[in-house]
């Protein structure tokens, strides 16, 4: 069988149908991978050459060019030269991992939109005039792959069939290079024993990079570089733990494979092992073998998961006659002596369960390897352990019973962690071996994981070539669920019944072990985006949390993914009319709907499989899989529909508000928005009001429906800062507000629109902030433009403003060109989020949002995934509006205490630390 892509060479979801049928290669992603190595002291291997022969990608002065709607935005490198080392492996006894860079070339072009965003950023100061593209245009993906070592052969395959040994395998280069004269960064034991291997088939030479320096460096970097890198596990729970960069040194780096290291790790290239010892994992596999006739390491570990430990090893209780021993703080279920009852008892080998051999073994091991660990930090006044290795390997109760026996020792002061990557530091550090692997000053905001269809189908285990287009990766799915007997796939729609086996007590409960196929995280395909960044105005970065919703609470988690699931009918309803019912569009369809429920089924089995969950992560995950499935766009035709029917009513709407005083005026217009944010496609009690009316008349019933006081009702204090308290002095303009839209039609047309043109007929520079990429109906940097085109021929402030702006390019006003500059005008403006979802975290957003909002003083959001699901509790260093009509009624209920289509004004100031 095939393995699934990994969405390394995918069609463009925005090149309007210009797709080429050249097939190219796919990877299969890995989930928690494995560090296999021996740790223990070992004699001196030869010398290690640190040659820089193979230039790496660099990223200085990288900037975002491309198309506009790019999700994952095409990057322009001018210090980037030709020949990029893109591969790296860590060759162990059992499993090789690989990592290696792709990247992709892309047409230049020159259109509107092109003029548009050029205008716009020359007057946000991103660029200034006449800085032409002359450089090819690049995009970036570090890809997580592993093959078990005696598939070697197939792992030299999957590198040959995507030209990964070549040094210049990119066709625009103005040099081809013969094969044979590469070289790649292997680690491991490996790296000298298929020397020769890698030289015969694929004509490359292999530099061999010291194991323990790989590991240390792969550490740091994903420390710093992914905000939930690291996590704890105890009691079968996980919890994320973000490290702030900055404070990341000295911690302890235990590395469990054959035997253990204990690495104390000071800073970047300044670590010392202090520690070991040679009773690790291959202690256990070696006398689990023995003693239980098991011939791999997994089988092993499966069986200790069916084990009772009590038969095996003397608690406390059995020496006490069954009570605790208090005095000490000991408990009955306390192991005393680990196999101990075999003393007493006459019984045989034999006599034994091989299933309680194995557990009683793996506690034993697990116990002391955390008491050892526990010491040395105790030792050097660390707080931070961080483990991994071959031993650990996502295993769910070898992480359980390490984490008890750190906890145990240091009486709750200190906490075992693990790394997401944990099988891939090895990998990872040799990839950062070279002399300019671009990646030392990239942050965690300039980093995205996606993950793709197989995700959830394999865990990260290879099953044949890789694939070539979406047809293959399509096929290959439809034969792995219909095979889904033959390779496990562990997607139930409930939650697993598990049980945490705490520490030294013995298991609560028989018969519903943690899994280990359950519990391993997967690892999904990394995106440099170099131009991604923090929004500025957040008033505490390191302490906000977009996600309003906690999704680590069971009932939250289960009502949303049951939500997404119920939803998904009509999605794929609506997807596959978006495309004229073809019947490739039917079975890209029925493919993106078996994806989707794949990855919620596994998110309901583990819900930290991917991370940390959180209600935009869902809602992002649902909008990448549809584009996988080369849905770009699944409501453009709704879209359309719904801009024209607004559109025609607009001069309406603006005659009856040009009548009104200024108090009047301001507040129909919040009302306004709040009413047309009833539009949201996302949302199941409004998609039923859809097919009940048309969207004039849903429009102007929940016009008639607004009624102060709302919900969370802050209008008074918005109102006094815009007109002022009556009789005194006029409080002064915003400089300029930026306006996060919604949804298109009604919803940015009959509400944003409006709004926004209040602010600009007092002098305040507009900002609207829309979509990188489509989700749901929710309109798009792209579409906003023709919007505003058609809003301003019925309006002379939005007309003049959107000269200014850049936004019509036929009449389009040169910023420095004072001759046809309207003094009095303000400019309307366009950027991208830098996003393709309904939510938005602003910790990741575009260069050009950030350098907008760096004059801003007005922050308004807009609608639910943006007001509410994320960034309710969001605090700024300018003043915020927050308006949406809440559209689910287990959302008003947790969030407002309200009801259905209930709505929230809410006007906050600058946050105190800013004031």
């Amino acid at each position: 069988m095939a393995g699934p892509g990994d969405d390394d060479e995918q069609h463009d979801p925005i090149l309007d149908g210009k797709r080429e049928a050249e097939a190219r290669s796919q990877a299969c992603v890995s989930g928690g991978g494995s560090g296999e190595r021996d740790m223990a002291p070992s004699a001196p291997g030869p010398s290690i050459h640190r040659s820089g022969s193979r230039p790496q990608l660099d990223l200085s002065k990288a900037e975002i060019q491309g198309n506009f709607e790019e999700r994952d935005p095409t990057i322009l490198l001018p210090n980037q030269s030709d020949d990029i080392s893109h591969l790296a492996l860590d060759i162990g006894g059992s499993l090789i991992k690989l990592l290696y860079f792709s990247r992709r070339h892309e047409e230049d072009y020159s259109n509107d939109d092109d003029k548009r965003k050029r205008t716009i950023k020359e007057r946000l100061g991103i660029i200034t005039s006449g800085n032409l593209r002359s450089y090819p245009v690049l995009g970036g993906r570090l890809h997580f792959v592993k093959f078990e070592t005696h598939k070697i052969n197939e792992c030299l395959d999957f590198i040959h069939s995507k030209q990964l040994h070549r040094r210049d395998p990119y066709p625009w280069s103005s040099k081809t290079l013969p094969l044979g004269t590469g070289v790649i960064k292997v680690t491991g034991g490996g790296a000298y024993k298929f020397a020769d291997l890698f030289k015969e088939r694929l004509g490359v030479s292999i530099e061999k990079e010291d194991e323990m320096h790989c590991l240390v460096s792969g550490a740091n970097f994903l420390l710093k570089a992914i905000r939930h890198e690291a996590f704890t596990h105890m009691e079968a729970e996980k919890e994320f733990v973000q490290i702030d960069p900055n404070d990341l040194y000295p911690y302890l780096l235990v590395n469990v494979g054959s035997g253990v290291s204990i690495i104390k790790v000071d800073g970047e290239g300044k670590f010392e092992r202090v520690s070991g010892t040679n009773v690790g994992g291959g202690t256990y596999w070696g006398l689990g073998k023995l003693l239980t006739k098991c011939k791999s390491f997994d089988e092993l570990l499966e069986l200790s998961q069916k084990g009772d430990n009590s038969t095996i090893d003397m608690l406390v209780g059995d020496i006490y006659g069954g009570m605790d021993y208090s005095k000490i703080g000991l408990s009955a279920s306390t192991i005393a002596s680990s196999f101990g009852k075999a003393i007493s008892e006459n019984k045989e080998l034999e006599d034994y369960r091989p299933e309680d051999i194995s557990l009683s073994l793996l506690r034993m091991i697990s116990y002391n390897i955390g008491q050892i660990s526990y010491l040395n930090a105790l030792r050097f006044g660390l707080k931070r352990i961080f483990f991994g290795g071959f031993f650990i390997r996502g295993h769910a109760y070898t992480m359980d019973t390490i984490s008890f026996a750190v906890h145990f020792w240091s009486k709750g002061e200190m906490q075992a962690m693990f790394l997401r990557h944990e099988g891939f530091l090895g990998a990872m550090g040799a990839f950062m071996s070279y002399e300019k692997h671009g990646l030392d000053d990239l942050m965690s905001h300039q980093l995205v994981e996606r993950f793709p269809m197989g995700a959830p189908y394999t865990g990260g285990n290879i099953h044949g070539p890789p694939l070539g287009d979406l047809n293959e990766k399509i096929s290959w799915m439809e034969k792995f669920v219909r095979r889904g007997t033959e390779i496990t796939a562990p997607v139930p729609m409930t939650p697993s019944k598990t049980t945490g086996l705490g520490g030294f007590d013995v298991p609560s409960s028989r018969g519903s072990p943690l899994r280990s196929d359950a519990s391993a995280l997967n690892v999904g395909v990394l995106h440099l985006v170099p131009t991604l960044e923090v929004f500025p105005l957040l008033a505490d970065p390191k302490t906000y949390e977009p996600n309003t919703i906690d999704l680590s609470d069971q009932g939250e988690r289960e009502y949303w993914l049951k939500v997404l699931s119920e939803h998904l009918p009509d999605l794929v309803d609506t997807a596959v009319a978006s495309e004229g019912g073809t019947e490739d569009a039917k079975r890209r369809g029925d493919a993106f709907s078996r994806a989707f429920s794949a990855h919620l089924a596994r998110l309901m089995e583990e819900p930290a499989a991917y991370g940390k969950l959180g209600l935009a992560n869902l809602l992002e995950l649902r909008e990448e899989c549809l584009r996988e499935f080369q849905f770009v766009d699944a409501y453009s035709s709704i879209k359309q529909r719904e801009n024209e029917a607004s559109l025609a009513v607009l001069p309406d709407l603006l005659e009856e508000l040009d009548s009104m005083n200024e108090e009047a005026r301001l507040l129909t217009l919040i009302e306004g928005v709040l009413a047309a944010n009833i539009f949201d496609w996302g949302s199941r009690a409004c998609v039923d009001l859809y097919r009940k009316g048309t969207i004039i008349e849903i429009y102007r019933m929940s016009r008639n429906k607004m009624q102060r006081p709302w919900r969370v009702d802050d209008f008074d204090a918005f109102k006094e800062r815009m007109l002022g308290s009556g009789g005194g002095k006029q409080p002064h303009r915003h400089k300029r507000a930026l306006l996060f839209v919604d949804n298109s039609g009604a919803d940015v047309i009959l509400g944003m629109l409006p709004l926004a043109r209040e602010f600009l007929r007092r002098g305040t520079e507009v900002v609207l902030v829309a979509n990188s990429l489509p989700a749901l109906n929710d309109v798009t940097a792209m579409e906003l433009p023709d919007i505003v085109a058609g809003a301003a021929k019925h309006c002379d402030i939005l007309r003049r403003a959107a000269e200014m702006g850049g936004l019509l390019v036929d009449a389009m006003v040169n910023p420095g060109d004072g001759s046809k500059k309207d003094s009095t005008s303000a400019p309307l403006m366009v950027v991208e989020n830098g996003c393709g979802s309904p939510c938005i975290d602003l910790r990741q957003v575009s260069s050009e949002l950030a350098a907008a909002a760096k004059d801003a003083d007005l922050v308004i959001l807009e609608g639910m995934g943006r007001a509410l699901h994320t960034n309710f509790n969001a605090q700024f260093k300018c003043e915020s509006l927050k308006l949406a009509m809440v559209k689910n009624q287990r959302l008003a209920d947790k969030l407002i205490k309200g009801n259905i289509y209930d709505c929230v004004c809410r006007y906050e100031p600058p946050s105190l630390s800013e004031m």
